[in-house]
């Protein structure tokens, strides 16, 4: 299995999303999260655009396996659409992977039977239904006669008390096939001009929901449908709910760390990270208090 990350710059950049404690933790992070994982596959691709290249690899001297400029082709997407780079990301793969976000840090291997699964993400999220970040751009899309895509309509058609998201802090799995198709019609409902009207009328942009969200209601939609390529794939977890991936115990047990939340910008995780670099590999520590001084 190979190891997927990827980085779209714009929105660092333009600091969407949320942020680390420091410029340094988030070059810091990028250390860690590679050398961890390719212990374990040493298969690695870094999948950025031209500035990434340049600051991931030409300057800091990662050693991916691979790398792609692809998200060249975002150049001019609205940067507020911080998981369009991920999209893209999962939509190229074409053998089995696990794409990593990089606050993740696999210290251990995934378990077996996730790492074969067909499809894997990090753990199930459910939210009650009157609450749902999507509500503002059905609405949108609505008004507009823009029609979502069948999967979207027949999840919020439900009438389940609750909606369940995939948090997709790794994603992953062996039929690639399913998961391009779900990334790349994810991607055209931002990028295709005829739904542009759509999103000016919405008040923000729902990265959780395309990302999320809708992998979730693909996977429920095709799993059940009689005619589907994809009839029986599920997703499977490498946590059975949030509150048992944000179990410390648990998730050490596993060899697996995800900076969840606001954890990134603690002062005292970048500290812990600051020093478990100056340990490990105090050149890299160097090089990215160098690129940062440059910049």
């Amino acid at each position: 299995m190979r190891a997927v990350w990827s980085f779209w710059s714009p929105p660092y950049l333009a600091q969407t999303g949320r942020s680390w404690c420091k410029p340094l933790h988030h070059l810091l992070a990028w250390g860690i999260s590679l050398t961890a994982a390719r212990r374990h596959y040493p298969d690695t691709v870094l999948i950025t655009d031209r500035h990434g290249k340049k600051l991931l690899i030409d300057e800091l001297g990662l050693p991916f396996t691979e790398v792609s400029t692809e998200l060249e082709r975002l150049k001019d997407a609205d940067p507020e659409w911080w998981t369009l780079g991920k999209l893209m990301a999962y939509s190229m793969q074409d053998r089995p992977f696990v794409h990593l976000d990089t606050d993740v840090f696999l210290w251990k291997p995934l378990p077996a039977e996730l790492a074969g699964a067909a499809v894997f993400a990090q753990c199930p999220e459910f939210f009650p239904r009157h609450y749902r970040r999507s509500c503002d751009m059905e609405n949108s899309f609505s008004e507009s006669n823009a029609p979502l895509p069948v999967e979207w309509q027949w999840a919020v058609s439900r009438d389940d008390a609750y909606i369940r998201e995939e948090n997709c802090g790794i994603l992953g799995g062996a039929r690639t096939d399913f998961i391009r198709y779900y990334a790349q019609t994810a991607g055209d409902l931002i990028l295709r001009p005829e739904y542009a009207r759509a999103w000016s009328r919405c008040s923000a942009k729902s990265n959780h929901a395309l990302e999320q969200f809708f992998l979730a209601a693909c996977a429920d939609f095709h799993r059940h449908h009689p005619d589907s390529p994809w009839r029986g794939v599920r997703v499977r977890y490498l946590f059975r709910s949030w509150d048992e991936a944000c179990d410390p115990s648990y998730a050490a047990r596993l060899g697996f760390t995800h900076l969840l939340g606001d954890s990134k910008s603690s002062p005292a995780v970048g500290k812990r990270i600051e020093e478990r670099v100056k340990r490990d590999d105090p050149s890299y520590f160097r090089r990215c208090e160098k690129v940062l001084r440059i910049v």
